[in-house]
């Protein structure tokens, strides 16, 4: 009988120690629970208004400045840069050099900027203005085909300097890495996508070569992929022209060139967003598709190396 009194005071002890425990267990559960649910209890439909109302105030706000910002370069910004800028360079063009000449400085300047990371705008706006849809748009592609072919040439010597600085930004490594992954065919369609999209071509000109990406879908789909912005940059720099015709010549447009100007335009600008935004969302969704296909982060953000004499022997002498 002592033995068992000593068990019952044992046991309730024990059960007693174990409710203590349960009891703390539940204490701290419950007092965390408020503390994970606290913001969302916060929001009030009151405070969403609030901040839907803030967020509208600043965007109607960053419209206004834009506007503003707008019509003073159009005031003042653009009748300096024709005077200034535009107009000079026209007579310079015209008595300075002839058109020959002009045609190989243009090439010369559109494939040595894109090697120090300069954009070459200016150059395909020029040829555009200068010579028009036809040879421009020669002047152009060959220009940019070797501006895209030197620094990727650059790049394999560099490739493992460029492999290290990549792993700084590893999501954008990874939407790079893309272009080199599956088929030629995937490759050359990616290639171009990132031509037409937003992403600065000119780095992406480098980073391609610590990818598996080849050479020719290199090529191809960046030469299929710069005729879009070729033929922006060629009837932009005639618009301009013929605007600085319009206001320091003596051309004078008829309502039938101002309505075709105007509704060019206004195509340009749409074929331009659009072709942007499916590039744009062609690459998210591959984006998504590699990061599904990934088994841990390591694979998704780092950076194959390509074999270190495979693009020598195999992409130069290609050329």
């Amino acid at each position: 009988m002592p033995d068992s009194a000593e068990d019952l005071e044992r046991k309730h002890s024990n059960s007693g120690s174990q409710v203590k425990d349960d009891s703390e267990y539940v204490r701290l559960v419950v007092n965390d629970e408020p503390r994970i649910t606290e913001p969302y209890i916060l929001q009030s439909p009151v405070e969403t208004r609030k901040r839907a109302i803030k967020w509208w105030s600043k965007a109607l706000m960053w419209c206004f400045i834009c506007i503003v910002a707008l019509l003073i370069f159009i005031k003042w910004g653009v009748p300096f840069l024709f005077e200034k800028v535009l107009i000079p360079i026209l007579r310079w063009e015209s008595t300075a050099f002839g058109r020959p000449v002009l045609a190989l400085i243009l090439v010369a300047s559109l494939a040595l900027f894109p090697v120090f990371l300069i954009p070459s705008g200016p150059s395909m706006w020029l040829a555009g203005m200068i010579f028009g849809y036809g040879l421009g748009f020669v002047i152009i592609m060959v220009g940019t085909t070797i501006g895209m072919l030197l620094p990727y040439l650059i790049g394999l010597l560099f490739r493992d300097r460029i492999h290290q600085w990549l792993k700084k930004w590893p999501q954008q490594a990874a939407v790079i890495r893309l272009a080199g992954e599956g088929s030629s065919w995937h490759q050359f369609q990616v290639v171009a996508l990132f031509r037409i999209s937003p992403f600065p071509y000119t780095i992406f000109n480098y980073a391609v070569v610590v990818t598996s990406m080849r050479f020719w879908p290199y090529l191809w789909g960046s030469i299929a992929g710069m005729i879009p912005e070729a033929f922006l940059y060629i009837y932009s720099g005639r618009l301009i022209r013929t605007f600085a015709d319009v206001k320091y010549g003596n051309h004078h447009l008829t309502p039938v060139e101002i309505i075709a100007n105007v509704i060019s335009f206004i195509v340009a600008i749409i074929t331009t967003v659009v072709f942007t935004v499916y590039a744009k969302r062609k690459l998210n969704e591959q984006a998504t598709l590699g990061a599904q296909g990934s088994t841990s982060s390591h694979d998704k953000f780092e950076m194959q190396k390509l074999p270190p004499e495979k693009p020598k022997h195999g992409y130069i002498s290609s050329l």
